[in-house]
Formats: C-alpha cells, structure tokens, sequence
C-alpha cells in the first residue's frame, strides 16, 4: 500500500480550476459497507461559515448521490494524467451495473473516514455540512438553465468541510 501523509490545506500544491475542471477528481462515499465513486468536474474549494470546505455538485439520478447522502462524510481525490481513461471510465458507467472500482484497478484504503484509493496523487476527507438542490427560479442567467438542465435534473450541491487532506508519499 502507498504511504499517505497529512498536510495543511495551506500546503495543497497545485491550481483548484486546473485540478477540478481539467483533471477531474473523484467524489467517494460508503454507505451500508459499500463504495460507490464518480469522477466530478465541477466543483470548488473555499471558505465558509469558518471553515475550510469543499462544494461538489451531484445530478439526482447518479448512483454515487445515494452514498452521499447516507454518509456523513466522503472523500475527493486527484490523481496523475495516467488515470484519464479510468476516469472517463467513471463518469460513462454506473456502480448500479458493476463495480465499477475494481474494474478499474482501484484500491481502498483502510483506516480513513471515508473511503480513498491508494493510487490518488492528493485526497479530501470531508464531512458534510450542507445540500441544496438548484432551483430554477434562482437562475438569473436563463440560458445556463436551458443549456445545462433540459431535462430538468438540477444539480445538488454538498458544501463539505475539508477535515484532512493526504498526499502520497
């Protein structure tokens, strides 16, 4: 198993916009002693209520939503360019089908809050602390509502706080 050590948020290398919207990460939860993971790309990292969080966004119909939502917490990991076709991978099939975490050569790693992977380059540990499904009436740009939501299916957004995050070694 790799190494993982703990680091401040203060310490986290890297661009936020690059590692989200162009990386990718992948959002995990456990729920019942199963795992399910998505890969997001979109999503941020601030400062709010004095905390240090994270917000993801989660369509309803994704499986990985019901882990989030029976968990108190779930991790975001990133990983290196390598895993770009696990990834893809990720976001084309649904855990609902297989296990969608072993087919793609992931490892757990025992012993954290929530579940991670052993081959993430930087993880998130994160517990919850707020949902809000979009409503379509607090759009005031209409045209991101067409475009984005024509199914109607508004994302919901999870405002997590980052409790520990861990770098591979």
């Amino acid at each position: 198993m790799k190494k993982f050590r703990e680091i401040s948020v203060h310490e986290i290398s890297g661009n936020p916009f690059k590692m989200i919207a162009k990386d990718w990460m992948l959002v995990a939860a456990e729920r019942e002693g199963k795992v399910n993971a998505m890969t997001a790309s979109w999503g941020g990292l601030g400062v709010i209520w004095n905390k240090n969080v994270a917000y993801i966004f989660v369509r309803p119909q994704r499986y990985t939503r019901e882990f989030i939502d029976a968990s108190e917490t779930l991790s975001l990991s990133f990983y290196d360019e390598s895993f770009r076709e696990q990834f893809t991978y990720f976001g084309s099939v649904s855990g609902r089908q297989e296990d969608k975490i072993a087919k793609a050569g992931l490892t757990m790693v025992k012993g954290e809050d929530a579940p991670c992977f052993e081959q993430a380059e930087l993880v998130m540990i994160c517990r919850k602390k707020y949902a809000q499904k979009f409503e379509p009436e607090c759009f005031f740009d209409k045209e991101i509502e067409k475009a984005q939501y024509p199914n109607k299916d508004y994302h919901i957004m999870y405002i997590a706080e980052i409790e520990k995050v861990l770098v591979r070694e």
